[in-house]
């Protein structure tokens, strides 16, 4: 018996194989989509290395499209026209920046569009590169080394005299490196440079002697902030009046500048008075009842006739609303016979642990 194939049904499987092609064609032709497209045509001024038809045209890094079509210009083969097709939402304007990305560590090409706000002018049907949008790193690479070839190329007489120069001048050091040395040491010994100068630090300090059990305790708390001063007196150095010529006193200075200095001698006096209830320096976030406010007027050697050491100092106590409950001056000199450092650092630790010991029982007493 003779089996009769069923044509019918064979025409009618291909032909659905054919649609299925063309439609899986016009699918990936819309990348994966079946909205409107829009055409545009962008001018490389330059070449586009490594563009395929279907290569992916970005809009702000975001997928919209793909290449169409590849072709030279006609007219300038410099020029690469490249025919591009992107979702019609996509918001091409007439200065939208136009540009190759090569991406992945292969540098696949994509065509990169990127901004644009300009709405006159029409529609656009056509865009333009930069200059150079095409190019590579490599390629950028290149044509700066080629550039580079070019300047050393041209200048290379000069550049071969300023190598001779300093060839003559490296010998010329050589041949006089003894003077050389000679001239730099008396340069460091014009300078004070010669040999390091050993500083002697001196230090005052703090009032003692008060009872173990103090009469009076302090109350409420305490800030003693830095001390103000004019620029003169901020510094290390032992101050004379009037100025001379002092050279035992060049190597002599404070343990730290005279404002930081008094500042913690005071509050190490105020410790030894009261322990319990010492005040502190001021702190953030800290509000205290009261300040004792300091303004350093004179901490010198005055040497007129016989060297005195000269310490004064105004004292406010402030409340926490700023008002100024009680103010005094503060000086205490303190004779000595021999102007040298050690002498006088003697004198003003003499005289300040007066003055600390009379400002400990102001502030206690203080109402």
């Amino acid at each position: 018996m003779e089996t009769r194939a069923p044509f019918v049904i064979v025409g009618g499987f291909v032909l659905a194989a054919i649609v299925a092609v063309f439609g899986f064609v016009f699918w990936l032709h819309n990348s994966g989509g079946l909205g409107p497209r829009v055409s545009y045509e962008v001018r490389f001024e330059g070449p586009v290395p490594g563009l395929l038809v279907g290569a992916a045209v970005l809009f702000n890094g975001i997928r919209v499209g793909e290449v169409t079509d590849l072709a030279l210009a006609p007219r300038d083969p410099r020029r690469v026209n490249v025919k591009i097709a992107v979702s019609s939402d996509t918001p091409v304007r007439a200065d939208t920046r136009v540009g190759l990305e090569f991406q992945g560590l292969t540098g696949v090409p994509v065509v990169a569009l990127e901004g644009g706000t300009r709405l006159d002018g029409g529609p656009v049907t056509t865009l333009t590169a930069e200059a150079g949008a095409g190019q590579s790193m490599t390629q950028a690479a290149r044509d700066a080394l080629r550039k580079v070839d070019a300047v050393l190329t041209d200048n290379a007489d000069p550049l071969k005299a300023t190598i001779a120069n300093f060839q003559t001048f490296s010998e010329t050091l050589a041949k006089n490196s003894g003077k050389l040395d000679d001239i730099v040491a008396g340069l460091g010994r014009m300078m004070g440079g010669g040999q390091p100068v050993r500083k002697v630090t001196y230090d005052i300090p703090a009032a003692k002697g008060f009872p173990s059990v103090p009469a009076k305790a302090l109350t409420g708390s305490l800030a003693i902030p830095e001390p103000t001063v004019i620029a003169m007196l901020d510094t290390q150095r032992l101050l004379i009046s009037p100025p001379g010529d002092h050279p035992e006193f060049a190597e002599a200075m404070w343990a730290d500048s005279i404002p930081k200095l008094l500042q913690a001698r005071l509050i190490e006096s105020f410790e030894n008075y009261d322990i319990d209830h010492a005040p502190l320096r001021p702190m953030d976030g800290v509000q205290p009842d009261t300040q004792l406010a300091l303004d350093i007027r004179r901490f010198q050697i005055n040497a007129d006739d016989k060297p005195v050491a000269d310490i004064e100092l105004s004292a406010r106590i402030i409340d926490k609303d700023g008002k100024v409950v009680a103010a005094r001056l503060f000086h205490e000199i303190q004779a000595f016979d021999h102007l040298d450092p050690k002498s006088a650092a003697a004198a003003f630790g003499a005289a300040f642990e007066r003055l600390a010991q009379a400002m400990v029982k102001w502030v206690v007493q203080a109402p």
